[in-house]
Parts: C-alpha cells; structure tokens; sequence
C-alpha cells in the first residue's frame, strides 16, 4: 500500500505515463473535522465505486439505486 499525504486541492495521479492521459487523478477538496472530501476525475467510461457499493456488485447484490455518473459531476 503506497500511503501519501496530502493538502488541501492536491492531487494523486493513477495510471498514465508522461505521453498519456491519467487513468485517475483523486484530488482532495476539503477537510473538515474528521472527513476528507474526495473528486475523482477520470473517463466516463471507468466506473468509481465507494468500496461497500464494489463489495455488493460484486457479490451480486443490487446497488439499491442507479449507478452514479461521476463523469457528469461538476466540482464547485
């Protein structure tokens, strides 16, 4: 497990070599308390899952609701 630390609108690059787009940049937009609130950008055609949601589509339980589009998300 790589672990880093990070500030405030910093950012984590995941894939992608120096000719190529980033598979995934993770980017911290607040920290309030005890949370962090996480952006992700990345295609819209890679699905972002929150880990719980991962675990029960891939034991093959409902999400309980649609797939979020986290391509269409705006950052404000």
């Amino acid at each position: 497990m790589l672990v880093l630390s990070r500030k405030s609108r910093e950012s984590v690059v995941i894939g992608g070599t120096p000719s190529l787009q980033p598979v995934l940049t993770v980017t911290v937009l607040e920290i309030r308390g005890g949370k962090v609130k996480l952006g992700f950008d990345a295609d819209p055609n890679i699905p972002v899952q929150r880990s719980e949601v991962w675990k029960r589509i891939r034991s093959g339980e409902a999400t309980g609701g649609p797939i979020e589009d986290f391509g269409a998300a705006i950052v404000r």
